[in-house]
């Protein structure tokens, strides 16, 4: 699309996320509406939006229901005090959240995204153990290539070198593992892969000395290593460690939550439950900021007891629990319990895959994988060396824009993870949209 002379000199007031201005303006998009799975810039033009936006859309856009819940709590009340109570509506939220995830996982915190709620599951941990006599557990390991958020304690638990390097010293505290896709190669199994990588976690642990250990942080499907599931026995044996060194297992299911891969929640669907769950994005279906940090049960006795002993959780944001929010998350829940849209994730999940295994035909895919209706596609120069081929990504970065689609390009590879309400004929629409895109960026290449 074009842009005006206003809109180039406002973009020079601005900072987009992860990229250049001057390459923004190479390849231009400024959107003005949105319904279902599509958008609309201001130009008109459509777009096929294959990961709701940022993996937030799991209804679409302008969920009626959603937006209806939303104006109804704006003629009702929009904020309430944090620091005197809550509202009658967040109580409801904690409530609903409480009644569909795994486990006893329903002691709830709502933020206002996931970042937030990646940091206070953090400092959650942290004052868990001090309060109940293993003060000096204040660790977390994580993983190379996961990302966790754009906070600092969120950054520390990443391991997207290039994202934190401008920003270093990094938070002290925080250990990395490798993913199993790191060392894919070198197995004759990718199960084999998988039991050896959740053993470094508990090499790490021991040799950090378990009593320093608070958590394990992972996302239950790397989205910026590539859409890469682990096995279900890599979860479970994560779980055995964790409880052989009393250590909390965290799952950031930021992306992975609310019906994306067939299952509530990812732990359900690999069959592991952690301890606490962090959870944003699409919990508001987009619509207003919010995050929740789900733990055990239990979990919050160390927090309670004689005010005098200043027993609380120490933690808080000006807009955590808000009423509007709350009410948004109220209706992404139920909507997605009613319709069982979980499950027709995972039915729509298996025709999508179906459907990009189609593009092997080109002898440059190594592999499509996922859950649900989160899918990657990898990139490789050819099927034998598997050597990666990043210039067919940055190739259709462009060309899929051109086509009116936008999806996710990390350049080796790419996804696609669309709303749970998805259409058999809209997945056919995108897959054509994926197609076409590539054809035109092998022939740039």
């Amino acid at each position: 699309m074009q842009l005006d002379d206003r809109q180039k000199k406002l973009l020079g007031r601005t900072f987009l996320d992860y990229q250049s201005t001057e390459a923004f303006l190479q390849n231009p998009i400024v959107v003005s509406r949105a319904e279902g799975v599509y958008y609309w810039d201001t130009e008109g033009r459509r777009y096929f939006d294959g990961i709701g936006g940022i993996f937030v859309a799991n209804l679409g856009h302008g969920h009626p229901r959603v937006i209806e819940a939303v104006k109804r709590q704006l003629d009702t009340m929009s904020f309430s005090p944090p620091m005197h109570g809550t509202s009658d509506i967040a109580l409801d939220f904690v409530e609903r959240v409480g009644e569909v995830t795994p486990g006893t996982l329903n002691f709830v915190k709502p933020f206002s995204g996931g970042s937030e709620s990646m940091e206070a599951a953090m400092k959650f941990a942290r004052q868990y153990y001090k309060q109940t006599d293993r003060p000096h557990k204040y660790k977390f390991v994580s993983r190379y290539l996961g990302y966790h958020g754009s906070t600092f304690g969120a950054m520390a638990a990443s391991g997207t070198g290039k994202r934190k390097t401008p920003f270093e010293p990094q938070m002290p505290g925080f250990i990395k593992v490798y993913p199993p896709s790191y060392y894919r190669d070198r197995f004759a199994s990718w199960e084999e892969c998988n039991r050896f990588c959740a053993q470094m976690f508990e090499d790490a642990i021991i040799n950090e000395d378990p009593d320093t250990v608070a958590g394990v942080i992972v996302e239950p499907i790397g989205n910026t290593g590539g859409i890469i599931p682990p096995t279900e026995e890599y979860f479970h044996l994560l779980r055995e460690i964790c409880d052989r060194h009393d250590v909390l297992l965290i799952f950031d299911e930021i992306i992975t939550g609310w019906g994306r891969t067939g299952s509530m929640f990812a732990a359900e669907t690999f069959g592991a439950i952690p301890d606490i769950i962090c959870s944003g994005k699409a919990l508001s279906n987009g619509t207003i900021p919010l995050g929740a940090m789900i733990a055990r049960e239990d979990m919050a006795e160390a927090f309670k007891g004689d005010p005098a002993a200043g027993l609380n959780f120490a933690h808080g944001h000006t807009y955590a629990g808000s009423p509007v929010g709350c009410a948004a998350g109220l209706a992404v829940i139920n909507e997605i319990v009613e319709k069982d849209l979980a499950a027709r994730a995972g039915k729509m999940g298996t025709y999508l895959a179906e459907k990009l295994e189609g593009l092997k035909k080109y002898g440059v895919v190594r592999e499509v994988r996922g859950r649900g209706l989160i899918r990657g596609v990898e990139f490789v120069k050819d099927t034998n060396g598997l050597q990666p081929f990043p210039e067919l990504g940055m190739a259709l970065k462009k060309t899929a824009l051109q086509n009116g689609l936008i999806i996710r390009v990390d350049p080796t590879w790419f996804a696609v993870v669309p709303a749970l309400v998805i259409s058999k004929d809209e997945v056919d629409e995108m897959c054509e949209l994926i197609d076409r895109s590539l054809q035109e960026a092998l022939a740039m290449v």
